[in-house]
């Protein structure tokens, strides 16, 4: 099933999202080369695809997961959140309609 993983940045989480980032997209990239990734990227702060030093609300990942349980797993073990760029990650189920 896909699964939605809405990750809730901290306050002024640029620096360690900036720290954390090459090893959050290493597991991004995993996802994506097993085929399991359907898209993925961060929310930013500004209505600009370069927020600067604003930085970003959140990211955001929609993959296949085998269930709910290893959908949280994976997003208590992402960097960003053991990090503490991620306050929270949310995670529930989504149906792909389109495209």
């Amino acid at each position: 099933m896909l699964y939605a993983i809405t990750g809730t940045d901290a306050p002024d989480s640029l620096p360690g999202r900036l720290a954390a980032r090459a090893a959050h997209l290493s597991r991004v990239t995993q996802l994506r080369d097993q085929g399991r990734l359907v898209l993925a990227g961060p929310h930013p702060h500004l209505d600009t695809s370069d927020p600067g030093t604003a930085g970003f609300s959140g990211s955001l990942v929609i993959a296949e997961f085998p269930t709910r349980a290893e959908a949280e797993a994976w997003a208590a073990a992402d960097p960003y959140m053991q990090a503490g760029v991620w306050t929270e990650a949310s995670v529930r189920p989504f149906i792909q309609v389109m495209p």
